[in-house]
Order: structure tokens, then sequence, then C-alpha cells
């Protein structure tokens, strides 16, 4: 006999309230989207067509989820959570964007796989590549979306760096600092001193320590206001990494954060 608790039924009547709830909330937030100063609830009630109870409802949700703000009792505007995610957004088209050419042409030079990382949380997440796999020799190579622990990664470490150290500390917590082969920092003072490292030298390196046999180095990409949104990658089988590629990995990266905006002489000087 088949287990029924592991079918699922539509349940009809079920999935009309869910997108009934959607709508009324999308609705909510483009009214709030409407004007730049703060709404009643009355107001953005009867911009609904809906009672105040259940527009109330729905706000506190939102205002749970810092989607919607209440700078005052009883008055509503839009919440910094969607400027968060639109600046992550933001940053990662238009560094994929300017980052694409310079990518192939460093892999071009190098013959290895090259990659492009963003933070996100306590992960990286990889967002474009080039590689050849039959020229690099790599077994492996991270798929576009694939994340990653910060403490094992080149660019992770990069992002750590950039951290004080009770937010390293506060990761370090958090993470427990989990290893993925016998090379993996797994300890908080042996981080700490492989990110004074990174901040002394602005290139990071991760020696088999998200898989045996691959080593990286990673160097940053900043945007206009001089924050690191980024990193740019080398991987190469772990007898085949090179150091004299370490200027041609800075430069690229410093082309990449020119193509968006950078200016000014921070990590990126020397």
């Amino acid at each position: 006999m088949s287990d029924s608790s592991s079918l699922h039924v539509p349940d009809p009547a079920y999935d009309a309230i869910s997108v009934q709830v959607l709508q009324r909330m999308f609705a909510l937030l483009d009214i709030l989207a409407s004007r730049d100063e703060p709404l009643s609830l009355k107001e953005i009630s009867e911009k609904a067509g809906l009672h105040p109870s259940t527009t109330h409802r729905i706000l506190n949700d939102l205002v749970i989820g810092r989607f919607v703000e209440r700078p005052d009792t009883g008055s509503y505007r839009l919440g910094m959570r969607f400027l968060e995610l639109g600046n992550l957004v933001k940053a990662r088209l238009s560094v994929r964007d300017a980052a694409v050419s310079v990518m192939r042409e460093l892999h071009r030079q190098i013959q290895q796989p090259i990659n492009l990382s963003v933070r996100q949380g306590d992960e990286i997440v990889y967002i474009e590549r080039a590689f050849n796999s039959e020229r690099s020799g790599m077994q492996v190579v991270r798929a576009i979306g694939g994340h990653a622990p910060l403490h094992l990664t080149s660019t992770g470490k990069l992002f750590l760096s950039m951290d004080d150290p009770q937010k390293v500390r506060a990761y370090a917590t958090r993470t427990g600092l989990q290893g993925n082969t016998r090379n993996s920092i797994t300890q908080l003072p042996q981080l700490e001193r492989e990110l004074n490292h990174v901040r002394q030298s602005g290139v990071a390196r991760d020696n088999e320590e998200l898989e045996l046999g691959v080593r990286c180095m990673a160097a940053g990409i900043y945007n206009d206001q001089g924050t690191m949104i980024a990193g740019l990658s080398i991987s190469a089988p772990a007898h085949r990494i090179d150091e004299s590629w370490t200027e041609k990995l800075r430069d690229a990266a410093s082309q990449i954060s020119t193509a968006i905006g950078y200016r000014g002489k921070g990590p990126l000087g020397r």
C-alpha cells in the first residue's frame, strides 16, 4: 500500500488563499512605494480596499521581515531590507558584466579556472566563471550558484579580512569553523593570523582547505565607495599553482574595480 502521507494533494482553497495574501501584500508594498513619506494604517487600508485589521496583519508580517518599517505608531514606510537586496542585486549584475571579458582574458593567459564570487552571509556564492576543464586539469570546477564557507576559500578570507575582530569571532562561533580537509583552518587563532597576512598582502590563498589537490588565490574587487563587493580567484591543481600569477590576478581585479567606478587607493593600492 502506498503511504498517503507522503503524497501532496493540491488544496485549491488553500492555494487560492495563499495567492490572495501574496496579491494583497504586493498591493500594500506598491502603495508604500508610491509615497515618500510614511502612510497611516487608515490611508493604506483605504487605498488597498482592505479592512484595517487585514492590512495591519499583513503589514506586521512585513515589519518582522524588515520589508516595512514603522517609524511611528500607526504609520508605515518601505523598509531597509529592500535597499539591502537592491544593492546586492545591483552589485552582482554590474560586477559580473564588467568582469566577464577580463576573466576570459586572464583565463587565456594562464589556462586555469577563473572564478567571480560574492559574499552571502557566512558563505561565498560563485556568480561567474571562465574555464576549460581539459586544459586546466581540474576535476572539480565550482558551478555558478555554488557556495562555500568563508574561512575555507580564498575569496571568503578576503571578505573576513574586511571584518573587525569581533565580527570574525562571531563568525567563528556561528560556524564552528568546520573543516573539509586536513589543511582546513579550524581554530580561531590560526584564522586570525591568516587574516592578518591577507590584510598585509591584499591577496588571499586557499591551500587545499576546501578540496584536497586544489589551491586558489584571490584578489578583491571594489566599488565606487571603496567597498569590497566581490572576489576574483584563480583555482588550479595544487602542483600547478604559480606565484607569478599574483600580479596578473591583481591587475585583472583592478581592471574590474575601475570599470565599476573604483577610483581610490584603498585596499587596491600598494
